[in-house]
C-alpha cells in the first residue's frame, strides 16, 4: 500500500508540473530550464502566442485616382474598394464627369473624396489664368452639381502648377509621394513593384482608374498594405491630419 501511495504522489506531482509549465506558456511567458546546456522550453515554444493578422499600425496612405471617372473601369475599382472598405480620393476630369454621372454620385456616395483634375486634362501652365481658372470652375460646377459638395483640392494634369494662377475659391494643390506608373504599364506586378517599396506613413499614391491592369494592381496594392499593418484613408486626412 505504501508503495501505491508513492506512486501517486509522484503521478500528481508531475501532472502538476505539466499543467504550471502548460499555463505558464498558454500566458505567453518564457520558461526556461536551469539545467545548463542542452534544449530549453523557449526552444521549442515561442515567448508570445501566435496572433493570425498583423495587429500592428503602420500609418495612413492615401490611394488616389486620376483621369476618370471611367463607364469601364470606375464601376470595378469601387467594387473592389467597398469590398476592402478602403475609402480613396479621385481627381476627376469635368468632360468625364459630364458623360458619367451616375458614377460620380456612386463615389461620394461610397465615401470617397473627390478632386478636381481639370475638364479636358490640359496642362493649365501652358494656359492663360484665364482659361485654366475656366476648367477648374467649369468642373467644380459639374462635381457640386452631381454632389452638391464643391471640390477643394486640386491636382493639376501632369502635375503641372501654375503659380500665378489665383483661384476664387481657393484650391489646394496637390501632386504625389508615389507614381505606380500604371499609365504606362500592362504588367500588374510591375506597377506593384513601383509603390510597395516605396509604401510609407503618410505615403500618397498616383493610380488611375483607366485599365484592368490598373484596377487589378491597386486591389492588389490594397490587400498587400493592409496586411503589412496600413490604413487607407481620403487624402485630406493626410494633409489636414484629421483624427
Amino acid at each position: 500500500m505504501k508503495f501505491h501511495r508513492v506512486i501517486w504522489i509522484v503521478l500528481l506531482f508531475v501532472l502538476d508540473c505539466v499543467l504550471f509549465v502548460g499555463l505558464r506558456i498558454q500566458q505567453g511567458e518564457e520558461i526556461v530550464t536551469t539545467s545548463g546546456g542542452g534544449m530549453s522550453v523557449s526552444d521549442v515554444f515561442v515567448k508570445e502566442p501566435a496572433i493570425s493578422g498583423n495587429t500592428t499600425f503602420k500609418g495612413k496612405i492615401a490611394l488616389t485616382f486620376d483621369d476618370g471617372p471611367n463607364h469601364k473601369y470606375t464601376p470595378l475599382l469601387l467594387e473592389g474598394l467597398k469590398e476592402r472598405n478602403v475609402r480613396a480620393t479621385f481627381f476627376l476630369l469635368g468632360h468625364r464627369a459630364v458623360e458619367n454621372p451616375e458614377l460620380v454620385k456612386q463615389i461620394a456616395e461610397d465615401g470617397h473624396l473627390i478632386g478636381n483634375h481639370s475638364f479636358y486634362h490640359d496642362d493649365l501652365s501652358k494656359l492663360s489664368s484665364e482659361e485654366a481658372v475656366n476648367q477648374v470652375n467649369r468642373t467644380n460646377d459639374v462635381i457640386y452639381e452631381l454632389t452638391g459638395k464643391y471640390p477643394k483640392l486640386l491636382r493639376p494634369p501632369f502635375g503641372c502648377k501654375n503659380s500665378e494662377i489665383v483661384y476664387d475659391p481657393p484650391m489646394r494643390e496637390v501632386l504625389w509621394t508615389i507614381d505606380s506608373r500604371d499609365w504606362a504599364l500592362s504588367d500588374v506586378g510591375e506597377i506593384m513593384q513601383n509603390v510597395l517599396p516605396e509604401a510609407k506613413e503618410n505615403a500618397i499614391i498616383l493610380m488611375h482608374d483607366a485599365s484592368t491592369s490598373s484596377v487589378q494592381a491597386a486591389l492588389a496594392i490594397v490587400d498587400s498594405l493592409q496586411q503589412e499593418g496600413y490604413s487607407f484613408v481620403t487624402l485630406d486626412e493626410i494633409l489636414y491630419d484629421r483624427h
